[in-house]
């Protein structure tokens, strides 16, 4: 007990030893929350000019030099922010200023459960200090801090998010023109034909009149919007091939071992590495949390049940495993996860099919993740180059 004692006692003095400070970031004013335990009692606050970083900065250089003066050593200086809409620039700046930086996921700490919560700035300054001087004692789960990105695995993921974001936009287009012929009577026109501006021409409503000189010239303006939509679409798998073509030069690379397996093209694989593969995983359980993946289980007392996936990762990623599952289940008839699907959903119904093919998404997952990284071949999968 008494070894124990001591621990925890130097525990506390390292902890201690050391300047705690907050980042409330938002688009008008950055909020400064910090906490010096070896000479404060209550936590300091100070207002800056949102974007300033140079003023961020020089506060923490005042900071230190405050604790210098009341302990005689230098103390040093860790920060903490949370992951949102200003990324990570702020993070690298005070990273490259020799300040230890981290970026914490907001959904992980812990909050009172009051119906009726109050929420302001000042209180979630203090709650991520609090946040961190926990994770700097080394609690377990005191809160989940994030891992950033290079700038190159974070430039490398414009490419298939872009073209996500086209592709959804494409479909808008095509929706709302033959929305529109919809009305007239008109069914039937396809609006990413190659002939789609000679069938424009041809097209009669349903009672045998032309379009009309308004109606036409909309739809034309949206034929427009279309086809730059296509183009860049083009450009962008332009240059996701090119990077592709780059990354399968590597002995061992991740994305041609992908592209072997059937029912995985360019698109997957791109997605797959960009989005998950890139990164280092310690188990199985932390792929699938980071997909979203993981189950959530419900259990107090004599209540044991399953709440279903936590959807709390990342959401491309997710949604792309459930769309790869459906096509694994096509392509790859002949391997034990197949089998695996088969038999669970041979006597259930079409709401249970879709629950166990996100389990189905989950073992895939996994699978894929061994398989680029140890080299274990998903068992009766076929290869394109078998």
């Amino acid at each position: 007990m008494k070894v124990m004692s001591q621990q925890a006692a130097e525990t506390r003095m390292d902890v201690a030893k050391a300047i705690y400070v907050s980042v409330e970031l938002s688009q008008s004013t950055w909020l400064v929350t910090s906490f010096v335990p070896a000479i404060d009692t209550k936590m300091a606050r100070k207002g800056l000019p949102a974007g300033q970083i140079g003023r961020l900065l020089s506060l923490l250089t005042e900071l230190r030099a405050r604790a210098h003066r009341k302990t005689d050593s230098w103390l040093p200086v860790i920060v903490i922010q949370e992951a949102g809409l200003d990324g990570f620039w702020v993070h690298r700046v005070l990273a490259d200023e020799g300040v230890e930086s981290h970026v914490v996921d907001a959904t992980s700490i812990a909050v009172p459960r009051k119906a009726r919560r109050a929420k302001t700035d000042r209180i979630d300054g203090e709650t991520l200090v609090r946040a961190l001087m926990s994770f700097k004692r080394g609690e377990p789960r005191a809160c989940a801090m994030v891992r950033i990105p290079s700038h190159d695995e974070e430039d490398r993921r414009r490419l298939v998010r872009e073209r996500k974001a086209l592709v959804v936009e494409r479909l808008t287009h095509v929706n709302r023109i033959e929305g529109l012929l919809f009305a007239q009577g008109i069914s039937g026109y396809r609006p990413l034909n190659r002939d789609r501006r000679s069938r424009l021409e041809e097209l009669r409503t349903g009672d045998g009149r032309p379009l009309a000189p308004f109606l036409k010239a909309q739809i034309s303006r949206e034929l427009d919007r279309l086809e730059l939509v296509i183009e860049q679409i083009k450009v962008i798998e332009a240059e996701r091939d090119k990077l592709l073509a780059s990354e399968r030069k590597e002995a061992n690379s991740a994305i041609s071992m992908l592209e072997n397996l059937r029912c995985i093209g360019p698109e997957f694989a791109s997605l797959l590495w960009t989005e998950g593969f890139y990164r280092h995983f310690d188990n199985r359980r932390q792929i699938a949390a980071y997909a979203g993946l993981a189950p959530t289980p419900w259990q107090s007392g004599s209540v044991d049940r399953d709440q279903g996936v936590s959807k709390a990762g990342n959401p491309r990623l997710r949604t792309t495993m459930i769309q790869l599952a459906w096509l694994w289940l096509r392509h790859q008839p002949d391997s034990a996860l197949t089998r695996w699907f088969r038999q669970r959903a041979a006597s259930s119904g079409s709401a249970q099919r879709k629950k166990i093919v996100v389990a189905l998404a989950r073992k895939l997952l996994v699978a894929l993740w061994k398989y680029v990284t140890v080299g274990v071949v998903i068992d009766g999968a076929k290869l394109k180059n078998a």
